[in-house]
């Protein structure tokens, strides 16, 4: 029997899905959940961080889907919430059960490329999935350069309060907000733009994923405070559908996300995303 690695080594046809089964279910809130998968058989190669999967519910459709973590033995780690027929499959499988995967896609979030600077993560809500593998990459060198800034809903909506809080031990300067507290919650109360607007560690580079709004008055913010838009990062959605470029519905002015996407650098972006903005 061939190992993991010589399975790897397998050509992959990227159109057609791959089966992996349902190992763990984990609650992350009332409405989100990470599905573990693991490969039946053949694996596909390891997401990098900001990549995604496009998720296929068998009998029902399929979704992009950014992987939030990698398991050394080729586990894929998805994070979803119910927000339509696809997605809400995929929060209803079982363990046991198989689903089929597609990729990894897309671009990556460019660690390598800002080590050594102090840099800035902006998450709002399940945008933070998409950060979590970066901020564990840019932790691990000097945890003291990395500010991370998460914005939730409400305090039962947090997304990965474990993790948060080993970033924290590690070093990282941690902040967290909420739209809606209640009488438990003592952190910080608004949007994440707010706490990026009160920060006042200067930073050279920045991650930022989330609503789309919510992105582009963060990295207004982050302008403001100085922080340069060639060295700004976004993760834009689009309708994703092939995952190779060929279809076309995922196109934003020259780029196709699938492909170009989903992380993108913001000044090659933010002329056409101010017009839709307005």
């Amino acid at each position: 029997m061939g190992t993991l690695a010589d399975l790897r080594s397998i050509p992959v046809d990227p159109l057609e899905p791959i089966p992996y089964r349902v190992v763990e279910l984990v609650q992350e809130t009332v409405d989100v959940i990470t599905v573990v998968a693991a490969p039946v058989g053949q694996a596909l190669p390891p997401a990098q961080p900001g990549q995604f999967m496009l998720v296929w519910a068998f009998g029902v459709g399929e979704i992009p889907i950014s992987v939030s973590r990698m398991a050394a033995d080729g586990r894929v780690m998805l994070t979803v919430r119910a927000v339509g027929q696809v997605s809400g499959a995929i929060v209803g499988l079982q363990v046991g059960e198989v689903v089929g995967l597609r990729g990894p896609f897309g671009t990556v979030w460019p660690v390598a490329e800002v080590l050594g600077a102090d840099v800035v993560v902006v998450a709002g809500g399940l945008g933070l999935a998409p950060l979590r593998m970066a901020i564990d990459a840019l932790v691990q060198p000097d945890p003291r350069r990395i500010t991370v800034v998460v914005g939730s809903r409400e305090p039962a909506q947090r997304l990965y309060p474990g993790d948060l809080t080993g970033w924290a031990e590690q070093g990282a300067s941690v902040h967290e907000t909420v739209d809606t507290a209640d009488r438990e919650w003592h952190g910080g109360v608004g949007t994440a733009t707010t706490m990026v607007e009160r920060l006042h560690h200067p930073h050279q580079a920045a991650f930022v994923c989330g609503p789309e709004l919510m992105m582009m008055s963060a990295v207004r913010a982050l302008a403001q405070q100085g922080v340069p838009t060639d060295r700004t990062w976004v993760s834009l959605e689009r309708n994703m559908h092939c995952g190779i470029g060929h279809c076309g519905r995922c196109q934003l002015g020259a780029l196709l996300l699938c492909r170009d996407g989903a992380v993108v650098r913001w000044d090659h972006v933010e002329e056409l995303m101010e017009v839709r903005g307005r």
